[in-house]
């Protein structure tokens, strides 16, 4: 793990009302790292390629990509690296706003407060295109839920309308937008493409700003690319969990803001560790199989990355993924967020391990994963979305036989785990959503506590004003 010794202190702050819940853009340049395209960068020119520090072998993909490279586009979305974890497949950025993973084939940018998140899409795109000479996007994703404080965001990111503009102006009728849950309260926004479209960008896109001039979306070029790559869809079982939370309760605030009245300065690594400690983060997987980066904030507020084995599900090593972890504790707009992706245990298929070391590395099933997250955090409110890949169909009776099974168990596998009973009788379920996309099953649900009422008044919530009409 490093530290960016450069991080100004402003960045470390939080001055007053933040807007904690993040904006999640996903780029895939190929389905998985065993099917990255083979061409090489478009300039001729000598790069300097980073190597893995562990065992100063290049690395593939966008993993070759310097560190000064991503925070080059940082700077763009308005946000700084805090500290870097370089796993076995993935790197994990810590940010001062959420974080950025690097895979070999895909980058994921979260990020909170006034960040401009879609901002960084040009040029993610140009440095896949420069450093690997990646010329089509297979997927991209983005994702928020329905902001706190609306009026602060900038740019596109003032109204969900903008941004659905912003993203089809890049991938035109490749993509799709949806609203999932109530408009009124607590609801959760999606724009996906379908698979392997060439980006359309600006003429001039290298430095651009919350005022930048977007072209008109075109209908025809941004299609699926027949003389592009030939890709084969994802072959492992691509799963993303995510779970936002809001109105935590006094007793789970209180454990995130920095008490120094023992007059003890701690590094905001430190407070990160203890606070993780404390309340059993670093538990949440074995350790022998965690490496975790947090950090402790002042005055308040926390994040965590952690890389899971190797850090990618579909590895020949040991699959695993990633976590994190983000806290805004204020009174008034209190908000945590958990996402992971790591392949977790069914019920009722788990079997009993054969050695200590098997026993050391056994992961939570999913309902116990959601039980500790949601415990930790003791949210009033919170919505949950399981994101899970389905097998492509096959032209022939039996294949689409075989594969419409596997999908329709895919599909109730995720929609039985959301039931009412999932948090106990402390909560009530108030929604439960399933679409169907292509090539992905989506469930949202959305709980409450039971019998707790939303604050009247005085403090904005989310469904007020939220600007995603």
């Amino acid at each position: 793990m490093t530290l960016s010794l450069e991080t100004p202190q402003e960045v470390l702050t939080s001055p007053g009302p933040f807007e904690g819940p993040e904006k999640l853009l996903e780029v895939w340049f190929a389905p998985s790292v065993d099917q990255l395209p083979q061409s090489g960068p478009s300039s001729s020119s000598n790069r300097p390629y980073r190597t893995s520090s562990k065992s100063n072998e290049e690395l593939k993909g966008l993993r070759k990509v310097p560190k000064e490279v991503w925070e080059e586009m940082l700077d763009i979305v308005k946000c700084k690296v805090l500290s870097v974890v370089e796993g076995d497949e993935i790197d994990a950025y810590l940010l001062s706003e959420s974080s950025l993973f690097v895979s070999p084939h895909l980058i994921i940018l979260k990020t909170c407060g006034t960040t401009l998140n879609l901002l960084g899409l040009y040029r993610i795109i140009e440095i896949a295109k420069e450093w690997c000479g990646f010329t089509n996007v297979w997927r991209c994703f983005y994702s928020r839920k329905s902001f706190f404080f609306p009026e602060r965001q900038q740019g596109p990111h003032k109204d969900w309308g903008d941004e659905v503009r912003f993203l089809d102006t890049v991938f035109g009728t490749a993509g799709a937008a949806y609203t999932v849950g109530p408009m009124n309260r607590d609801h959760w926004l999606l724009y996906l493409t379908s698979p392997n479209t060439v980006p359309n960008l600006p003429s001039s896109s290298s430095s651009p700003s919350s005022s930048i001039t977007l072209p008109a979306p075109t209908s025809t070029a941004l299609q699926s690319r027949s003389d592009g790559p030939s890709f084969q869809p994802t072959k492992y079982q691509d799963t993303t969990l995510e779970i936002l939370m809001t109105h935590l309760a006094p007793s789970a605030r209180s454990q995130f803001f920095n008490d120094d009245s023992n007059g003890t300065l701690k590094s905001g690594l430190e407070l990160g560790k203890d606070i993780s400690a404390k309340l059993g983060i670093d538990q949440l997987f074995s350790k022998s199989e965690t490496e975790l980066d947090s950090f402790g904030f002042d005055p308040c507020g926390y994040s965590a990355n952690a890389v899971i084995g190797s850090g990618m599900p579909d590895s020949s090593k040991n699959p695993g993924g990633y976590f994190t972890i983000h806290v805004t504790p204020e009174d008034g707009w209190s908000y945590a967020s958990f996402e992971c992706n790591v392949p977790l245990p069914i019920a009722g298929t788990s079997t009993d391990p054969s050695s200590q070391e098997e026993e050391a590395i056994k992961r939570p099933e999913l309902k116990e994963l959601i039980r500790k997250v949601v415990n930790i955090f003791q949210p009033s409110r919170l919505s949950i979305t399981l994101f899970v890949s389905t097998p492509a169909t096959t032209s022939t009776n039996d294949g689409e036989e075989g594969e419409e099974e596997q999908q329709t168990e895919t599909e109730q596998r995720a929609w039985k785990s959301f039931g009412t009973d999932l948090l106990g009788k402390g909560f009530v379920r108030k929604d439960r959503i399933g679409y169907e996309f292509d090539g992905y099953d989506l469930v949202f649900a959305c709980f409450e506590k039971r019998g707790w009422e939303e604050p009247k008044g005085g403090n904005m919530t989310i469904g007020d004003h939220n600007g995603d009409a």
